[in-house]
């Protein structure tokens, strides 16, 4: 297919174009609407439910979508990592529940610290800065040799996709499920608009740009490995070649940051104390080692991931979201304890 675009320039780079288009659309939507898996698992206890509805509304837009584009004979999606015959089940439950606990230390995901740093947040910056250094650590550095032996304890589990129907089920169920919690018109839209980057990301990748002479990788939204990536890039970029993850990371930073601007929403914000700089440097740890072990971050395993019914992915969000439920609790029963407790601010 790439060859009929006429491009003169090869796949790999016409992915960073991809990537980047992508990354303006989820960030300007996602500095807009706030969305986040995080505040819909430990917010505020009045954005707990709208928060909730945005996101399934985003995974079942995401289901739909996917299914839709493998039905039609588009893409094929059968040997992507997620659907591995093997899963890598102690690498996933593990390195999710350390997500998903460092998420709620940090005050977001990986995607939602990228769209604030690009408003002004500088414990973003930082966090966004840490999850990159230990997710290259684990990917290939001094961590990498415990991800291996994790990874080596597999199970044979089938795919969530060979269940008859579900690719109509699940998202029909999760848009009725969302629509119970009563959420606004502008945050189901919202929800649905970034539901439809998913599809279309795996169509950029899978269909217009694929190659088989010069063949990339078939993916969609993710930030754990692409902030890795984009960090070695602007470190040794004459030694390597930016692709659709640095792109995604680009645009996402540049959209969110233009929404803020116009919005009125920049501003710069530090930390208060070493405690507060300790905790957040803890989450990004947790979240850049969990996100390369469980196989992506909240949208990379979450919302890309189970678009194709991955059950290695399903297995991935439910560490996620039992982290931090776990973390939130354990939070909240340590700050009952204390008689001054510290302040933590919004986001």
């Amino acid at each position: 297919m790439y060859e009929a675009l006429g491009l003169s320039i090869p796949p790999q780079a016409a992915s960073l174009w991809l990537g980047l288009a992508l990354g303006l659309a989820f960030g300007a939507l996602a500095e807009v609407s706030r969305f986040c898996l995080r505040r819909a698992v430990a917010g505020e206890a009045g954005e707990r439910a709208p928060a909730a509805a945005q996101w399934m509304v985003a995974l079942a837009v995401a289901i739909a979508g996917t299914g839709a584009a493998q039905a039609a004979g588009l893409i094929d999606l059968s040997e992507h990592r997620f659907l591995r015959a093997d899963v890598p089940v102690v690498s996933i439950l593990v390195g999710g529940l350390m997500f998903g606990a460092g998420m709620v230390l940090a005050r977001g995901c990986a995607a939602r610290l990228t769209v604030l740093a690009a408003g002004g947040n500088l414990r973003a910056v930082m966090v966004i800065g840490g999850l990159a250094i230990a997710a290259h650590a684990t990917m290939k550095g001094i961590l990498a040799p415990l991800r291996v032996a994790l990874e080596g304890v597999t199970l044979p589990l089938p795919a969530l996709s060979a269940l008859p129907g579900l690719w109509v089920i699940l998202p029909l169920a999760l848009v009725l499920f969302a629509l119970r919690l009563r959420p606004s018109a502008g945050g189901l839209a919202s929800g649905a608009a970034i539901g439809l980057l998913v599809p279309l990301a795996w169509l950029g990748t899978g269909l217009l740009l694929a190659d088989e002479f010069d063949p990339i990788p078939v993916e969609a939204l993710s930030f754990t490995a692409p902030l890795a990536d984009t960090l070695f890039w602007m470190i040794a970029a004459t030694a390597v070649s930016p692709a659709f993850g640095t792109g995604l990371v680009l645009g996402t930073l540049i959209g969110a940051g233009v929404a803020a601007a116009l919005g009125g929403r920049t501003r710069l914000q530090g930390f208060d104390s070493p405690r507060q700089t300790l905790r957040y440097g803890l989450g990004a740890v947790l979240m850049g080692v969990g996100g390369v072990m469980a196989g992506g971050c909240t949208l990379g395993a979450g919302l890309s991931g189970v678009s194709t019914l991955s059950t290695a992915a399903a297995l991935a969000l439910a560490a996620i979201i039992a982290g931090a439920w776990a973390t939130t609790r354990a939070l909240s029963a340590s700050s009952a304890g204390r008689a001054a407790p510290e302040a933590i601010p919004a986001e």
